[in-house]
């Protein structure tokens, strides 16, 4: 049986907290970005797209310091925050997760959005002809039929996030205990002497949590589909 140290233990717990908070808070906005792009038409549409997923093209490092930039204790929108609501997002793990959120956002959107242009809209308009308005709409069709492609988003996004390092050690540091996460503790590990062993259970214990996560998706996907053909 490995032995964790608490050091290792605590790492792992943050990158978990961090990973999951990213994923769940940036998920509403995934499905509305998601949905949007695949089913309205509006002027900068493309320049809309282009700004989601620009995360993917530029430099984890650009993207940080862009972070530090606006949500600095100094920067544009830090400034506010922490003069007006005593809050900042600078070395805390709130900005750790800031940064995975952002970094993992454009996988959620391109697996929502897919996944909503899959959909036969003559079902929703049957549905708009008997009465239903959009909200209901949405919420009755549009939303569990896309579900197997957001169960798919917010994997993808959970994933990018605990395997997030450049953005995240630019805006909020390697600090130990607090915004310390698996990449950065690995990294971290890798420049101290016999620090070879500790990085290497990281290593192990970072592909355990991502192929559970992988394996859970999965399972959870088979279940919807399984209940889909159902209900046909």
């Amino acid at each position: 049986m490995i032995n964790f140290t608490d050091e290792e233990i605590t790492v792992i717990f943050i990158s978990l907290k961090i990973a999951s908070i990213a994923s769940i808070f940036s998920l509403p906005f995934g499905i509305f970005t998601g949905f949007i792009l695949a089913r309205k038409s509006f002027p900068f549409k493309k320049l809309l797209v282009s700004f989601v997923n620009l995360p993917l093209i530029l430099p984890p490092v650009v993207t940080g310091y862009l972070l530090l930039i606006f949500f600095g204790k100094n920067g544009y929108a830090g400034k506010f925050l922490l003069e007006y609501f005593d809050f900042t997002f600078a070395f805390k793990w709130t900005g750790a997760a800031l940064a995975c959120a952002i970094m993992g956002f454009p996988l959620m959107v391109r697996s929502i959005k897919l996944a909503v242009e899959m959909i036969d809209t003559k079902i929703e308009d049957a549905a708009k002809t008997l009465g239903a308005n959009p909200l209901k709409v949405f919420f009755t069709i549009t939303f569990p039929i896309a579900l197997p492609g957001i169960i798919v988003g917010t994997t993808l996004s959970f994933a990018r996030s605990l395997g997030e390092f450049g953005a995240t050690i630019t805006f909020v540091s390697n600090i130990p205990g607090e915004t310390q996460t698996i990449s950065a503790a690995i990294y971290t590990f890798l420049q101290i002497p016999n620090g070879e062993a500790m990085a290497l259970r990281l290593t192990f214990i970072s592909i355990f949590i991502s192929i559970l996560a992988i394996l859970i998706s999965e399972i959870i996907l088979e279940k919807l589909l399984k209940t889909n053909k159902y209900n046909e």
